[in-house]
């Protein structure tokens, strides 16, 4: 059985106010909650971990740098930014603002945009690992044996000993586990690495295989379940 994943906050702020009226919706949702009560702070706890979603009171404090900083960071999955703010005016680098005075209507309609905004970005970064044999054909019509490292919703990685040239689309046939055929794949090699590693992106899936796919993508990035309605 494939275990829940639970999406995690930090809370920025140092109004305690606030982080009651935050918090209390945050698990409602099912979101794990860590407290940081400055952005310096805030961002050198970032750099060690993984958030996936960020609330930050804006105070004038730093915040504008916080966010910038994230931005910034080479990782290729950035958290969800949410700006609590007085400004009537947008925040650059926040995905949702929450206007002051905040009650629990506006914040509770804010946090819900932010879940479906997660899920939708968790659902399209996840990588699932496979270590699946499979041959494939490269342009030269020469078949190889590769293995299917990991799977996601528009890519794949391989390993293979024969070198493979970014651009080549290979037509690959996959057996997931627990699915009840095997699925047409044509990847496009869009990186390759040392050891015979290389990143595909899909080109072309039959509709059925496609429905396959997505379900089975879909039954291994299973979130805890909110309290609420989202």
């Amino acid at each position: 059985m494939t275990s829940e994943m639970t999406f995690e906050c930090l809370f920025v702020s140092r109004d305690p106010e606030l982080f009651r009226t935050i918090s209390s919706i945050l698990r409602e949702l099912s979101i794990s909650v860590q407290i940081c009560l400055r952005p310096a702070k805030a961002f050198d706890f970032l750099a060690t971990s993984q958030s996936d979603l960020v609330v930050i009171d804006w105070e004038g404090d730093g915040s504008s740098e916080f966010l910038q900083k994230i931005w910034q960071q080479k990782k290729s999955k950035k958290p969800t930014l949410v700006a609590v703010s007085s400004n009537n005016s947008r925040v650059a680098g926040a995905h949702i603002v929450i206007k002051k005075p905040v009650s629990r209507e506006s914040a509770l309609h804010s946090l819900r945009t932010a879940y479906r905004y997660m899920l939708v970005e968790h659902r399209k970064n996840a990588r699932h690992a496979l270590m699946m044999p499979v041959t494939a054909r490269v342009p030269s019509g020469q078949e190889i044996e590769a293995i299917v490292t990991d799977i996601g919703d528009g890519g794949l990685g391989l390993c293979s000993r024969q070198a493979l040239e970014v651009g080549d689309v290979l037509p690959i046939q996959l057996a997931l586990p627990e699915t009840p055929r095997k699925i047409l794949i044509q990847a496009r090699v869009v990186w390759t690495r040392d050891f015979g590693r290389a990143g595909c992106e899909f080109v072309r899936i039959p509709p059925v295989d496609l429905m396959i796919l997505n379900d089975w993508l879909k039954s291994r990035s299973i979130v805890k379940k909110p309290q609420l309605a989202v």
